[in-house]
Protein backbone atom coordinates (compact mmCIF):
# COMPACT_ATOMS: atom_id res chain seq x y z
CA UNK A 1 0.00 0.00 0.00
CA UNK A 2 1.30 3.58 -0.93
CA UNK A 3 1.05 5.65 1.95
CA UNK A 4 1.81 9.31 2.89
CA UNK A 5 1.61 11.01 6.44
CA UNK A 6 0.05 14.83 5.38
CA UNK A 7 0.55 17.89 7.79
CA UNK A 8 -2.15 20.38 7.93
CA UNK A 9 -3.17 23.66 9.55
CA UNK A 10 -5.87 23.39 12.62
CA UNK A 11 -7.63 25.65 14.22
CA UNK A 12 -5.02 27.73 15.46
CA UNK A 13 -4.07 28.40 12.11
CA UNK A 14 -7.43 29.15 10.48
CA UNK A 15 -7.87 25.50 9.14
CA UNK A 16 -9.56 22.17 9.83
CA UNK A 17 -7.22 19.34 10.11
CA UNK A 18 -6.70 17.64 13.39
CA UNK A 19 -3.61 16.11 13.65
CA UNK A 20 -1.13 14.46 11.26
CA UNK A 21 -3.07 12.45 8.68
CA UNK A 22 -2.68 9.55 6.40
CA UNK A 23 -3.37 8.86 2.85
CA UNK A 24 -3.20 5.56 1.42
CA UNK A 25 -4.03 3.81 -1.94
CA UNK A 26 -4.46 0.42 -2.58
CA UNK A 27 -1.60 -1.41 -3.57
CA UNK A 28 -1.21 -1.56 -7.51
CA UNK A 29 -4.13 1.17 -8.05
CA UNK A 30 -2.43 3.93 -5.75
CA UNK A 31 -2.50 7.00 -8.06
CA UNK A 32 -5.97 6.75 -8.33
CA UNK A 33 -7.34 5.18 -5.38
CA UNK A 34 -5.67 7.53 -2.85
CA UNK A 35 -8.01 8.59 -0.31
CA UNK A 36 -7.61 10.67 3.24
CA UNK A 37 -7.94 7.69 6.15
CA UNK A 38 -8.12 10.35 9.02
CA UNK A 39 -5.83 11.56 11.49
CA UNK A 40 -3.56 9.33 13.07
CA UNK A 41 -2.59 11.03 15.95
CA UNK A 42 -3.46 14.71 17.20
CA UNK A 43 -1.03 17.79 17.03
CA UNK A 44 -2.00 21.20 16.75
CA UNK A 45 -1.18 22.73 13.07
CA UNK A 46 1.43 20.61 12.17
CA UNK A 47 2.32 22.08 9.50
CA UNK A 48 5.98 20.61 8.28
CA UNK A 49 7.02 17.16 8.76
CA UNK A 50 10.54 15.46 8.41
CA UNK A 51 11.49 12.37 9.23
CA UNK A 52 14.80 10.54 10.67
CA UNK A 53 16.83 9.12 8.49
CA UNK A 54 17.49 5.58 10.17
CA UNK A 55 14.70 5.59 12.69
CA UNK A 56 10.63 5.03 12.32
CA UNK A 57 10.33 8.80 13.62
CA UNK A 58 8.24 11.78 12.27
CA UNK A 59 9.21 15.68 13.64
CA UNK A 60 6.63 18.14 13.13
CA UNK A 61 6.31 22.03 13.02
CA UNK A 62 3.54 22.81 15.19
CA UNK A 63 3.52 26.08 14.05
CA UNK A 64 0.42 28.01 15.34
CA UNK A 65 1.94 27.00 18.94
CA UNK A 66 6.03 27.68 18.15
CA UNK A 67 6.59 23.87 18.73
CA UNK A 68 8.43 20.95 17.62
CA UNK A 69 7.55 17.86 18.58
CA UNK A 70 8.42 14.02 17.79
CA UNK A 71 6.17 11.31 17.08
CA UNK A 72 7.06 7.23 16.59
CA UNK A 73 5.42 4.92 14.57
CA UNK A 74 3.47 2.41 16.55
CA UNK A 75 2.10 0.49 13.77
CA UNK A 76 1.87 0.09 10.05
CA UNK A 77 0.04 3.41 9.51
CA UNK A 78 -0.29 4.88 13.37
CA UNK A 79 2.19 7.44 14.79
CA UNK A 80 2.47 7.83 19.20
CA UNK A 81 3.86 11.00 20.95
CA UNK A 82 7.45 10.78 21.41
CA UNK A 83 8.10 12.47 24.05
CA UNK A 84 7.08 16.60 25.23
CA UNK A 85 7.37 18.81 22.63
CA UNK A 86 9.90 21.45 22.25
CA UNK A 87 9.16 25.42 22.21
CA UNK A 88 11.10 26.62 19.17
CA UNK A 89 10.93 30.01 17.59
CA UNK A 90 7.22 31.88 16.71
CA UNK A 91 5.28 30.26 13.29
CA UNK A 92 8.05 27.40 13.18
CA UNK A 93 7.46 26.44 9.43
CA UNK A 94 10.32 24.07 8.21
CA UNK A 95 12.45 20.90 9.85
CA UNK A 96 15.24 19.84 8.49
CA UNK A 97 16.79 16.77 10.52
CA UNK A 98 20.76 16.16 9.33
CA UNK A 99 22.09 12.86 7.76
CA UNK A 100 23.21 11.91 10.36
CA UNK A 101 19.96 12.02 12.91
CA UNK A 102 21.97 13.86 15.29
CA UNK A 103 19.86 16.88 15.89
CA UNK A 104 16.91 18.70 13.23
CA UNK A 105 17.13 22.70 12.07
CA UNK A 106 13.85 24.31 12.94
CA UNK A 107 13.39 27.49 10.64
CA UNK A 108 10.37 29.97 11.92
CA UNK A 109 8.97 32.86 9.93
CA UNK A 110 7.41 34.45 13.05
CA UNK A 111 10.89 35.81 14.38
CA UNK A 112 13.58 34.43 11.81
CA UNK A 113 14.86 32.33 14.35
CA UNK A 114 17.01 29.19 13.07
CA UNK A 115 17.35 26.67 15.72
CA UNK A 116 19.36 23.66 16.71
CA UNK A 117 17.52 20.72 18.32
CA UNK A 118 19.55 17.91 19.35
CA UNK A 119 18.07 14.45 18.93
CA UNK A 120 18.21 11.13 21.53
CA UNK A 121 19.63 7.92 20.00
CA UNK A 122 15.82 7.07 20.18
CA UNK A 123 14.74 10.39 18.03
CA UNK A 124 13.07 11.98 20.38
CA UNK A 125 13.70 15.99 20.64
CA UNK A 126 16.62 17.36 22.99
CA UNK A 127 18.03 14.50 25.22
CA UNK A 128 18.04 15.32 29.25
CA UNK A 129 21.77 15.85 29.23
CA UNK A 130 23.54 17.79 26.53
CA UNK A 131 25.46 16.27 23.84
CA UNK A 132 29.14 14.73 25.20
CA UNK A 133 31.16 17.17 23.10
CA UNK A 134 29.34 20.12 24.58
CA UNK A 135 30.11 18.94 27.98
CA UNK A 136 33.82 18.45 27.44
CA UNK A 137 33.66 21.65 25.81
CA UNK A 138 31.72 23.42 28.90
CA UNK A 139 34.60 20.98 31.05
CA UNK A 140 37.77 23.01 29.25
CA UNK A 141 36.60 26.09 28.32
CA UNK A 142 34.01 27.23 30.69
CA UNK A 143 31.26 27.59 27.90
CA UNK A 144 27.79 27.12 29.20
CA UNK A 145 26.27 26.92 26.10
CA UNK A 146 23.52 23.70 25.86
CA UNK A 147 23.96 21.43 22.72
CA UNK A 148 20.43 20.36 23.39
CA UNK A 149 18.18 23.34 21.96
CA UNK A 150 20.78 26.22 20.05
CA UNK A 151 19.97 29.29 17.90
CA UNK A 152 21.74 30.88 15.06
CA UNK A 153 22.55 34.47 15.29
CA UNK A 154 19.96 36.81 14.21
CA UNK A 155 19.90 38.21 11.41
CA UNK A 156 20.50 41.87 9.85
CA UNK A 157 18.41 43.09 6.98
CA UNK A 158 21.51 43.80 4.11
CA UNK A 159 19.31 46.49 2.77
CA UNK A 160 18.91 48.79 6.00
CA UNK A 161 20.40 51.66 4.66
CA UNK A 162 17.39 51.36 1.99
CA UNK A 163 14.92 54.26 2.52
CA UNK A 164 12.10 51.69 1.59
CA UNK A 165 11.32 50.15 4.50
CA UNK A 166 8.85 48.00 3.35
CA UNK A 167 8.63 44.53 1.49
CA UNK A 168 6.03 43.66 -1.68
CA UNK A 169 3.17 43.28 0.38
CA UNK A 170 3.70 46.57 2.23
CA UNK A 171 4.68 45.41 5.50
CA UNK A 172 7.39 46.63 7.39
CA UNK A 173 10.33 44.34 6.62
CA UNK A 174 11.55 41.78 8.94
CA UNK A 175 13.51 38.66 9.54
CA UNK A 176 11.46 35.56 8.39
CA UNK A 177 13.75 32.08 8.02
CA UNK A 178 11.88 29.92 5.98
CA UNK A 179 13.92 27.08 5.39
CA UNK A 180 16.90 24.46 5.54
CA UNK A 181 19.17 21.97 3.52
CA UNK A 182 22.01 20.21 4.31
CA UNK A 183 25.09 20.83 2.08
CA UNK A 184 27.34 18.15 0.83
CA UNK A 185 30.16 19.30 3.38
CA UNK A 186 28.27 19.01 6.50
CA UNK A 187 27.16 23.04 6.24
CA UNK A 188 23.86 24.40 6.25
CA UNK A 189 22.08 27.08 4.11
CA UNK A 190 19.00 28.64 5.81
CA UNK A 191 17.00 31.02 3.60
CA UNK A 192 15.23 34.33 5.32
CA UNK A 193 12.58 35.11 3.29
CA UNK A 194 11.77 39.30 4.98
CA UNK A 195 15.92 40.10 4.20
CA UNK A 196 16.53 38.65 1.52
CA UNK A 197 19.19 36.20 2.40
CA UNK A 198 20.68 32.63 1.87
CA UNK A 199 22.68 31.79 5.03
CA UNK A 200 25.40 29.36 5.48
CA UNK A 201 26.01 27.59 8.85
CA UNK A 202 28.68 25.53 10.53
CA UNK A 203 27.07 23.12 13.11
CA UNK A 204 29.42 23.21 15.84
CA UNK A 205 28.83 21.50 19.68
CA UNK A 206 26.42 23.89 21.02
CA UNK A 207 24.78 25.08 18.17
CA UNK A 208 24.93 27.16 15.20
CA UNK A 209 27.84 29.11 14.00
CA UNK A 210 27.61 31.58 11.02
CA UNK A 211 29.68 31.40 8.11
CA UNK A 212 28.75 33.52 5.42
CA UNK A 213 25.39 35.01 3.70
CA UNK A 214 24.75 35.20 0.07
CA UNK A 215 22.26 38.39 -0.46
CA UNK A 216 19.54 38.03 -2.87
CA UNK A 217 18.19 40.76 -4.96
CA UNK A 218 16.09 43.05 -2.57
CA UNK A 219 12.49 41.90 -2.19
CA UNK A 220 12.95 38.52 -3.59
CA UNK A 221 11.86 36.86 -0.64
CA UNK A 222 13.86 33.59 -0.90
CA UNK A 223 11.26 30.46 0.49
CA UNK A 224 12.42 27.21 -0.24
CA UNK A 225 15.24 25.80 -1.49
CA UNK A 226 16.59 22.52 -3.29
CA UNK A 227 20.28 20.64 -3.50
CA UNK A 228 21.03 19.79 -7.44
CA UNK A 229 23.16 16.01 -7.81
CA UNK A 230 25.70 18.56 -9.44
CA UNK A 231 26.39 20.62 -6.06
CA UNK A 232 24.60 23.26 -7.01
CA UNK A 233 22.07 24.74 -4.91
CA UNK A 234 18.79 25.94 -6.09
CA UNK A 235 16.10 28.71 -4.62
CA UNK A 236 12.72 29.51 -5.10
CA UNK A 237 11.62 32.90 -4.51
CA UNK A 238 8.00 34.05 -3.21
CA UNK A 239 7.85 37.36 -4.00
CA UNK A 240 9.69 37.40 -7.25
CA UNK A 241 8.41 34.30 -8.92
CA UNK A 242 12.30 33.56 -9.69
CA UNK A 243 15.06 30.71 -9.29
CA UNK A 244 17.66 31.73 -8.17
CA UNK A 245 20.90 29.46 -8.53
CA UNK A 246 23.70 29.16 -5.90
CA UNK A 247 27.28 27.47 -6.32
CA UNK A 248 30.36 27.15 -4.02
CA UNK A 249 33.78 28.39 -4.96
CA UNK A 250 37.18 26.50 -4.11
CA UNK A 251 37.36 28.37 -0.47
CA UNK A 252 33.98 26.88 -0.08
CA UNK A 253 32.19 30.24 -0.24
CA UNK A 254 28.64 30.31 -2.19
CA UNK A 255 27.19 32.93 -4.17
CA UNK A 256 24.60 33.66 -7.03
CA UNK A 257 25.54 32.96 -10.52
CA UNK A 258 22.06 32.70 -11.85
CA UNK A 259 18.47 33.18 -11.95
CA UNK A 260 15.21 32.95 -13.92
CA UNK A 261 11.57 33.69 -13.76
CA UNK A 262 9.51 30.23 -12.48
CA UNK A 263 7.68 30.55 -15.22
CA UNK A 264 6.87 32.58 -18.15
CA UNK A 265 3.37 34.05 -16.94
CA UNK A 266 3.74 34.17 -13.14
CA UNK A 267 3.57 37.62 -12.01
CA UNK A 268 4.49 39.05 -8.76
CA UNK A 269 2.21 39.92 -6.69
CA UNK A 270 -0.53 37.86 -7.57
CA UNK A 271 1.72 34.42 -7.61
CA UNK A 272 3.62 32.94 -4.27
CA UNK A 273 5.55 30.18 -5.15
CA UNK A 274 6.35 28.04 -2.35
CA UNK A 275 7.72 24.45 -2.88
CA UNK A 276 10.66 23.88 -5.09
CA UNK A 277 11.38 19.67 -5.80
CA UNK A 278 13.32 18.13 -8.04
CA UNK A 279 12.76 15.16 -10.21
CA UNK A 280 15.52 12.16 -9.19
CA UNK A 281 17.71 12.35 -11.93
CA UNK A 282 17.81 16.47 -11.04
CA UNK A 283 17.34 17.14 -14.57
CA UNK A 284 13.84 18.74 -13.89
CA UNK A 285 12.97 21.23 -11.01
CA UNK A 286 8.99 22.01 -10.10
CA UNK A 287 7.81 25.03 -8.34
CA UNK A 288 4.11 24.78 -6.82
CA UNK A 289 2.90 28.44 -7.52
CA UNK A 290 0.03 29.87 -4.98
CA UNK A 291 -2.43 31.93 -7.04
CA UNK A 292 -2.38 30.93 -10.42
CA UNK A 293 -2.46 27.54 -8.52
CA UNK A 294 -0.53 25.58 -11.35
CA UNK A 295 3.15 23.91 -11.10
CA UNK A 296 6.02 25.16 -13.23
CA UNK A 297 8.33 22.24 -14.62
CA UNK A 298 12.07 24.14 -15.12
CA UNK A 299 15.04 21.64 -17.23
CA UNK A 300 18.29 22.32 -14.92
CA UNK A 301 20.71 22.53 -18.24
CA UNK A 302 24.54 22.41 -18.52
CA UNK A 303 26.28 21.08 -15.14
CA UNK A 304 23.43 21.73 -13.07
CA UNK A 305 24.43 26.05 -13.42
CA UNK A 306 21.58 27.45 -15.67
CA UNK A 307 17.83 26.79 -15.70
CA UNK A 308 15.18 27.03 -17.67
CA UNK A 309 11.29 27.08 -17.89
CA UNK A 310 10.22 24.24 -19.48
CA UNK A 311 6.43 23.66 -18.69
CA UNK A 312 3.70 25.06 -16.64
CA UNK A 313 0.39 22.86 -15.49
CA UNK A 314 -2.60 23.19 -13.08
CA UNK A 315 -2.96 22.10 -10.51
CA UNK A 316 -6.32 21.11 -9.95
CA UNK A 317 -6.26 22.36 -6.32
CA UNK A 318 -6.37 25.71 -4.52
CA UNK A 319 -3.38 27.52 -3.15
CA UNK A 320 -0.20 24.42 -4.12
CA UNK A 321 1.03 24.94 -0.66
CA UNK A 322 3.16 22.05 -0.78
CA UNK A 323 4.22 18.86 -3.57
CA UNK A 324 5.99 15.83 -3.47
CA UNK A 325 7.30 13.99 -6.72
CA UNK A 326 6.37 9.84 -6.33
CA UNK A 327 6.99 7.30 -8.66
CA UNK A 328 6.09 9.17 -11.75
CA UNK A 329 3.41 10.93 -10.48
CA UNK A 330 3.13 15.01 -8.44
CA UNK A 331 1.10 14.71 -5.32
CA UNK A 332 -0.27 18.48 -4.57
CA UNK A 333 -1.63 19.32 -1.02
CA UNK A 334 -4.52 22.19 -1.93
CA UNK A 335 -4.00 24.16 1.68
CA UNK A 336 -7.49 26.44 0.66
CA UNK A 337 -9.11 23.94 -1.19
CA UNK A 338 -9.09 21.07 1.15
CA UNK A 339 -7.79 18.65 -1.53
CA UNK A 340 -4.88 16.63 -3.00
CA UNK A 341 -4.54 16.30 -6.43
CA UNK A 342 -2.40 13.88 -8.46
CA UNK A 343 -1.10 14.49 -11.70
CA UNK A 344 1.12 12.32 -14.35
CA UNK A 345 4.12 12.98 -15.02
CA UNK A 346 5.36 12.15 -18.47
CA UNK A 347 8.38 9.87 -17.75
CA UNK A 348 10.43 11.12 -20.75
CA UNK A 349 10.03 14.69 -20.67
CA UNK A 350 9.48 15.53 -16.85
CA UNK A 351 6.23 17.62 -18.07
CA UNK A 352 3.50 17.59 -15.48
CA UNK A 353 0.27 16.45 -17.13
CA UNK A 354 -3.34 16.09 -16.49
CA UNK A 355 -4.86 15.32 -12.64
CA UNK A 356 -5.45 11.91 -12.70
CA UNK A 357 -7.05 11.91 -9.21
CA UNK A 358 -8.32 14.10 -6.74
CA UNK A 359 -8.53 13.66 -2.46
CA UNK A 360 -10.29 15.69 0.11
CA UNK A 361 -8.48 15.98 2.82
CA UNK A 362 -8.23 19.25 5.63
CA UNK A 363 -6.03 22.10 4.96
CA UNK A 364 -3.22 20.00 3.63
CA UNK A 365 0.28 21.89 4.14
CA UNK A 366 3.09 19.21 3.65
CA UNK A 367 2.99 15.67 2.12
CA UNK A 368 5.48 13.13 3.45
CA UNK A 369 6.39 9.53 2.31
CA UNK A 370 5.81 6.74 5.03
CA UNK A 371 8.51 4.54 4.20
Amino acid sequence: MTRFWVGGYGPDGDGSADGIGLLAGDEGRAPTTLAYRGAVVPAPSPSWLAAHPTLDVVYAALEGSGEVAAFARSGESALTTLGSPRAAGAAVCHLAVSPDGRFLVASSYGDGRVQRIALGADGALAPGTPDRAAELRAALFGDAGDARTSDGAEASDPYAADPNRLDPNGDPRASHAHAAAFLPDGRIATTDLGYDLVRIWRPAAAGLTLDHEVVLPRGSGPRHLVMHPSGHLHVVTEYSCEVFTLAADREGRWGLIAGTPVSAIATPGHDYPAELSRSRDGETLYAGIRGSDTVAALRVRGSGERVEPLAIADTGVVWPRHHLVHEGQLLVAGQRSDEISVLDLDERTGIPGRVRHRAPAPSPTHLLAVR
